[in-house]
């Protein structure tokens, strides 16, 4: 089982005109998603690579039954995309798409909600790498190639990273379930909270990889999390340990304004709740075999 996409999921591309779009597209497709269709406002009744391209996101639903997006839309459209993604009936969403404004992704969360607690979609990014079920279909920009299907559920705000666990994991062994980045950015779509509880309920997923960074509140709500309901192991590496206070270190979520964003304290945070961390990214597979192994 994986979370959010499998080999059955039908895919479409917002921006799929644009040429990292289709870069990207070609790649999704080589690796076996379905990619459906595109929407590029305009455009409508192009063809690009062979896949129908639609002026609207309901178009296309309805033309290709697609359940999922992928967003390469540049950042003063893109929350627009999302939010027509949302109304359309899309399930599951990935915005790639970097420098997208603040105020705005406070208008699409604000948005991704009918009631208090019914949510319109599942959105991760913006600004992330995208989400990948190994042997089964990947949504984003990741390199397939470095990904074995296994039992391991990796989650970060940091692509890079993302990508260096699973290159660990595969030396070891050892395969990914579902990886799953959430963005750098200071208010994005889906928390580690949000995915961790995803993880927690796939039978599939016995072990689970989180990768956070300075910067927000989310490594501290997730380490709640993971001590009152979480049953699975939990490896965690935060990355930013030297970074000076109050200076942006490469994602724009990632700078230490309160306290618990510093590394040293998110890594005390989680290490009480339960969790193992990984003391540097060249240990985070080593770490994760090591709790595999004392766990069988």
């Amino acid at each position: 089982m994986s979370i959010f996409i499998d080999e059955s999921t039908r895919v479409i591309v917002q921006g799929i005109t644009g040429k990292m779009a289709r870069f990207h597209t070609n790649d999704m497709l080589n690796y076996g998603t379905r990619v459906v269709g595109g929407v590029v406002p305009g455009k409508g009744g192009q063809l690009v690579d062979g896949l129908p391209v639609f002026d609207t996101v309901e178009e296309a639903v309805a033309e290709t039954g697609a359940e999922a997006s992928l967003v390469f839309v540049p950042p003063p459209f893109a929350a627009d995309s999302i939010m027509e993604a949302a109304d359309a009936g899309i399930c599951y969403c990935v915005c790639i798409t970097d420098g997208i404004p603040a105020q705005d992704m406070i208008r699409v969360k604000r948005y991704m909600y009918r009631y208090p607690k019914e949510r319109r979609m599942v959105l991760t990014g913006p600004n992330c790498a995208g989400t990948i079920s190994p042997g089964k279909a990947l949504l984003g920009i990741m390199p397939g190639h470095i990904y074995l299907p296994g039992p391991v559920g990796i989650i970060g705000r940091s692509g890079t990273l993302g990508y260096e666990a699973a290159a660990q994991l595969k030396a070891h062994g050892i395969g990914v379930s579902t990886s799953v980045g959430i963005g750098g950015d200071p208010i994005n779509g889906s928390s580690f909270r949000d995915i961790i509880q995803h993880f927690q309920n796939d039978d599939d997923t016995q072990v689970i990889c989180m990768i956070g960074e300075i910067g927000g509140p989310q490594e501290a709500e997730a380490a709640a999390y993971i001590r009152d309901h979480v049953t699975k192991p939990v490896i965690a590496y935060v990355a930013g340990l030297t970074a000076p206070k109050g200076r942006t270190m490469g994602h724009a979520g990632a700078i230490i304004s309160a306290f618990g964003e510093s590394a040293s304290e998110k890594v005390e945070i989680l290490t009480a709740a339960g969790v193992t961390v990984a003391p540097n990214p060249a240990v985070i597979g080593d770490t994760i075999a090591r709790v595999m192994a004392e766990a069988a």
